[in-house]
């Protein structure tokens, strides 16, 4: 990162990439949501999971290929992230670039199984062992990305309160962001599901958005002074 003429700062092109792709992460995952409330693939069992699939294929593989899409997006924006300055000089932890990471190749192959299932389905007669093996992995490894990245926003949390100004205001969301997801593990805590989908959403629009624009390096160097060049 280098000083320009006027004294201010040139954003760090690592900081706005990671920014960027965690807006891509966020609109790629409002076209895996959509496609697989359209697909009505959650049902009680796998068999009548199987079914809503077969009529909703084309759906229920687009919501695949989404899911696939959102986790390399977020791994390589992860990759992006460490490579800041912030993270470099150690102001902010290595741990949520590496958490982010974690959750994206979860995802990617939670969404690589919900394709290869859409491809596979077969509603009818017996359920081969494959399907039922896919159809485990893609849940558990969801819940795992899921939980993944609500552990990168309450670690996150931390360092967003240390630094203050908009961040400090935006810490506590983080933190309880980031703790609700944890509830993914929770049958009984279905319904909120949603809700905590959606604030994660905002969640990456906020933080993509602060990041893309330098405002995310505008209070790190408020705090800790710019770095050298």
């Amino acid at each position: 990162m280098s000083v320009n003429p006027n004294n201010q700062p040139a954003r760090d092109a690592y900081a706005r990439t990671a920014g960027r792709l965690l807006l891509l992460t966020a609109a790629v995952t409002v076209v895996m949501v959509i496609a697989r409330v359209a697909a009505d693939a959650d049902q009680p069992t796998l068999a009548e999971s199987l079914r809503a699939i077969d009529d909703s294929r084309s759906a229920y593989a687009t919501s695949g290929v989404a899911r696939f899409a959102s986790g390399l997006t977020l791994i390589v924006g992860a990759l992006a992230l460490s490579r800041t300055w912030i993270i470099r000089r150690r102001l902010g932890t290595p741990a949520v670039p590496v958490l982010f990471g974690i959750s994206g190749a979860f995802t990617v192959v939670s969404g690589a199984a919900a394709v290869i299932i859409a491809i596979s389905s077969t509603p009818t007669g017996d359920i081969p062992t494959l399907i039922e093996a896919l159809s485990d992995v893609r849940w558990l490894t969801g819940k795992i990305g899921f939980a993944a990245a609500g552990a990168a926003l309450v670690v996150a949390s931390v360092y967003q309160w240390r630094v203050g100004g908009h961040l400090r205001r935006i810490a506590p969301a983080s933190a309880v962001i980031g703790l609700a997801m944890q509830f993914i593990w929770i049958d009984s805590a279905t319904i909120m599901h949603p809700i905590v989908g959606v604030a994660f959403f905002l969640w990456l629009v906020a933080i993509g958005t602060m990041l893309a624009t330098g405002r995310v390096e505008q209070h790190f160097i408020a705090k800790h002074g710019a770095p050298e060049a």
